[in-house]
């Protein structure tokens, strides 16, 4: 039985990888995004190569209209909820964006679910919901204190769940990020950002010569003088997701995990692994520094391991050599 699931975000980096990953898996998956940041090449390309009857997708808002897609798409069994805005230092200069997009979408999201009897979901949270990290590596019992608007518009969905999960029978898992990269495996789909505002997707343009490589970090309190990062590759990272929704489909207790790799490099490690990994040297120039920005964060994923047999299997050199083959065939993205 082909088991069918709406992602939200379909047409965003984490979520295109993850519509071709379920659709790898043998699921049906209904895809929605508004598109402000998501893009439709990849969504037709996956149409193109799995056939219209297991992907459909919508441009559609969470903040606004987005029912139809539900009166259109009968038999959804699950969401997998990734559409949100992302960026740190962009949280802290418009905090409203970060509440409407994040917290009245998904609240919105929330209801159309339970009006409709739809119970399951695995929700794309993150690190940030944290702060400052009191001990690494961080496990999911480290207390919550967000130092900016993205990780306190992330914890407050998750509250809203976790009174949803008590009151309303609501069942989900909550997946914390670490720091994502890489494209899949084969390079057929990536991130198409401009500007990325993830670290390796940035190295590694840099190395191919198609933008300057700029370091926007502020000095911190590390052996190198910059941020240590927990880095997981977004194939891996999706694969978590497809574990939880199984979890969820075979009657899983509800959760919340960290998925990272439970190892840390620091910015600058970073960089000299991409230039071993490429065979190409290339300078950092100083760009401008970010806001809101923390020295170190690493995830302990024994829990993720314990409860959805989950662990990493790529290495940030494996994700260099995805995104190595993605911007070689798509050194603009997808435009």
């Amino acid at each position: 039985m082909r088991r069918k699931i709406l992602v939200t975000g379909a047409g965003g980096y984490i979520g295109s990888v993850a519509a071709y990953l379920f659709l790898q898996n043998g699921y049906e998956v209904v895809g929605i995004d508004n598109f402000s940041t998501g893009y439709r090449k990849p969504l037709e390309l996956l149409q193109g190569k799995f056939g219209q009857e297991k992907l459909r997708y919508y441009e559609a808002d969470l903040t606004r209209d987005f029912n139809f897609v539900f009166e259109k798409e009968k038999g959804i069994e699950a969401v997998v909820h990734y559409a949100a805005s992302c960026k740190v230092d962009e949280s802290m200069k418009n905090p409203q964006k970060y509440f409407t997009n994040n917290v009245v979408g998904s609240q919105n999201l929330l209801s159309a679910m339970l009006d409709r009897n739809i119970k399951k979901i695995i929700f794309s949270s993150t690190c940030a919901v944290y702060g400052e990290a009191e001990y690494v590596p961080i496990d999911e019992k480290h207390r919550t204190l967000p130092t900016n608007p993205y990780g306190e518009s992330k914890r407050m969905v998750e509250k809203m769940m976790e009174w949803y999960g008590r009151l309303k029978g609501l069942q989900y898992v909550v997946l914390r990020y670490f720091n994502v990269c890489g494209a899949s495996d084969d390079g057929l789909i990536g991130d198409s950002k401009k500007p990325s505002v993830l670290l390796v997707q940035n190295a590694v343009r840099g190395a191919l010569g198609l933008e300057p490589f700029y370091l926007t970090y502020q000095t911190v309190d590390t052996p190198d003088k910059s941020p240590i990062r927990d880095y997981v590759n977004v194939v891996d990272l999706n694969e978590a997701h497809l574990n939880a929704l199984e979890y969820l489909f075979k009657g899983g207790a509800n959760e919340i995990i960290n998925v990272g790799t439970g190892t840390g490099d620091s910015v600058l490690e970073i960089i000299d692994k991409v230039q071993k990994a490429t065979g190409k040297h290339f300078t950092a120039e100083k760009g401008n520094l970010r806001e809101g920005e923390y020295a170190k964060m690493i995830a302990t994923i024994e829990k993720a391991n314990r409860i959805l047999g989950w662990k990493p299997k790529r290495t940030v050199a494996d994700s260099v050599k995805s995104l190595l083959a993605w911007y070689t065939a798509h050194p603009k993205g997808w435009e």
